[in-house]
């Protein structure tokens, strides 16, 4: 296990939040004489609120000690400053229902609701299942293992050492971890056979997610993603699956299914593309996707661990 780089009290989390790392890259160099100068070009709008922060000492060089107005511009080094959190936020009140699963010096699982992000991003900060519970629990060095997608609901592993985080990572990167999902889709019959005959079954492609493109696509070119699928029952008009994903792609369960004709139920995304849910804090239904057990050898303790969400699917139960 690799050692953990102990950071700066300066630059250790605050009210929940991470600073805000920026790099100074070599190409810059000579266009800006002082970090300030390149900070203030980076955010231009906010280029009073980042002056007045150096003029407050409350922006960070990497050995934690402030930068002022003259600190001269270094290559391949960073700066660290505290950004203002957005203060027309929507509040989510799913925050309020995240339980715990379980916990130790190590590890804290949760089993997260619907329309909860996991991580501060895009219009959600400190509305977010890590800000939250870094605050309610006391936890600064509280950080994920994994992602879930904000619409989807389930088992979500965070370590609470930092020391022991890379050993946890790692076990998902080397796909060590077996995962469970349940979802929700209409039932076969609606899609012109009254069986499930074809499953259980496979699915595999390539997924990549392309940055400033809301939703992963599929690509031609060697297999980067695999997913088990299994369809459990079907009552009335809707029907029930078990999804095991081999690999972790963003958006690779809901691509998948759609992509067999099956897309799930309260999806934004797929089939198309719906702004009126894709933005929407609490749509009804919300995506009928649970990340339902996680199990894995603790890399720590050796010990066999498996979590499961006490959680449901609406639109099957």
């Amino acid at each position: 296990m690799g050692k953990h780089r102990e950071l700066p009290d300066n630059l250790r989390p605050r009210n929940g939040l991470n600073p805000t790392r920026v790099r100074l890259p070599d190409a810059d160099a000579e266009r800006f004489e002082t970090g300030l100068a390149y900070l203030q070009a980076r955010f231009p709008d906010s280029a009073d609120r980042i002056a007045q922060l150096v003029s407050n000492g409350e922006v960070y060089a990497d050995n934690g000690e402030p930068i002022n107005a003259q600190t001269p511009f270094q290559p391949h080094t960073h700066l660290y400053l505290f950004r203002d959190p957005p203060t027309d936020e929507p509040i989510v009140e799913a925050l309020n229902d995240i339980e715990i699963l379980y916990q130790d010096e190590n590890l804290l699982v949760i089993d997260k609701p619907h329309q909860v992000s996991v991580i501060p991003r895009g219009r959600w900060v400190t509305q977010t299942a890590l800000v939250y519970l870094r605050n309610k629990l006391d936890m600064p060095q509280l950080a994920p293992v994994h992602r879930l997608d904000r619409p989807t609901a389930g088992v979500l592993v965070f370590t609470t050492n930092p020391e022991v985080r890379g050993a946890y990572q790692v076990l998902f990167q080397d796909r060590k971890v077996h995962k469970e999902y349940l979802a929700v889709t209409a039932a076969p019959s609606s899609h012109g056979f009254s069986s499930g005959s074809e499953y259980p079954k496979t699915v595999s492609n390539r997924i990549v997610k392309v940055k400033g493109i809301a939703r992963a696509q599929e690509f031609p070119g060697e297999t980067n993603a695999e997913t088990a699928i299994e369809l459990l029952g079907v009552k009335s008009e809707v029907a029930l699956w078990r999804l095991k994903p081999k690999t972790g792609k963003t958006h690779q369960l809901r691509l998948h299914m759609n992509s067999i004709g099956f897309p799930i139920i309260g999806d934004p995304f797929w089939p198309e593309m719906r702004a009126e849910l894709a933005g929407d804090p609490d749509p009804d239904p919300p995506l009928q996707l649970l990340a339902k057990v996680i199990e894995f050898i603790d890399p720590i303790t050796g010990e066999q661990r498996r979590f499961e969400s006490r959680r449901s699917l609406n639109c099957w139960e």
